[in-house]
């Protein structure tokens, strides 16, 4: 049975990494360290590749859940465990080193929590948000064996958020909330979905700059998920609908600024994004 469990795991986490084109051993070793059982709950569980209606799968043999799909926490939500060869390529842009801090946004049973949690080790944090207090609760106990995590059952857009080498969102936002650049370490990072509610928007890595207006900034695939509360904007939200018609893999950089130029993809109120290089336009 151990044998079992343990080709299970190891099948997983390569064709995981093999789907995400990550070769950093790290993410691979992460997702073969963490049983998805206790996250998931019990069986039989409803699973998709997101792109069909849910599969009930005939029993509760884990090897079903081991697979690169989406498995239901709350189906009439549709609200799942993200798919993990989107969330290993996310990790990989993310770069996220041994002792580093993160915030997670959107915890959900902590899944993704505990895989952050060993890609920092023992030496890092990871302070996860969610805003659902029986996930929380959920979240808590599933990671209670990981020190390093620390679950609050609250916003994650609060204007007390630690500060973090990583900021990682699992919720859709119409915008980048301002405490989020703000909580950024020097040369951090903030991975989130430009996607409100219900858009199929995009995954936006953006690192923090010293220069204060002119950030980084580039999409990794697109991406949807259930809304994060106090950043949804219904007009924002058909605005983003047309602009990913576009040419949103030439997004370069986040621009803090009204100063909105013809490099402009995207504007929000008091930020924009660029398909110019950090630096190289809307300078004076």
């Amino acid at each position: 049975m151990e044998d079992r469990s343990e080709n299970l795991h190891s099948f997983y986490a390569s064709l995981v990494c093999a789907a995400a084109k990550v070769s950093d051993s790290r993410i691979e070793q992460a997702f073969r360290a963490v049983k998805r059982e206790p996250f998931v709950g019990p069986g039989p569980w409803l699973i998709t590749l997101g792109a069909h209606d849910y599969v009930k799968t005939p029993n509760d043999d884990p090897a079903f859940i081991y697979q690169n799909a989406l498995v239901a926490l709350d189906s009439a939500q549709h609200l799942n465990i993200g798919m993990p060869s989107a969330h290993a390529y996310w990790l990989g842009a993310c770069d996220l080193k041994e002792g580093e801090t993160v915030v997670q946004v959107g915890v959900g049973t902590g899944y993704y929590t505990a895989i952050l949690a060993q890609l920092v080790g023992p030496r890092g944090q990871v302070h996860a948000y969610e805003i659902d207090e029986s996930l929380a609760d959920r979240a808590r106990e599933n990671l209670k064996s990981l020190p390093q995590a620390n679950v609050q059952a609250r916003s994650g857009i609060s204007p007390d958020l630690p500060k973090a080498d990583l900021i990682y969102v699992c919720a859709g936002a119409a915008q980048p909330a301002k405490v989020w650049l703000d909580a950024l370490r020097p040369g951090g990072r903030l991975l989130f979905p430009l996607a409100p509610a219900g858009v199929h928007g995009g995954m936006l890595l953006v690192k923090q700059s010293d220069r204060q207006a002119i950030w980084p900034a580039k999409f990794f695939g697109r991406a949807q998920f259930i809304g994060c509360v106090g950043l949804q904007d219904e007009d924002a939200g058909h605005r983003l609908t047309e602009a990913f018609l576009r040419g949103w893999d030439r997004v370069r950089s986040l621009r803090r600024d009204n100063a909105v130029d013809d490099s402009c993809w995207f504007a929000g109120d008091g930020w924009w994004l660029s398909t110019a290089e950090a630096g190289t336009a809307g300078e004076d």
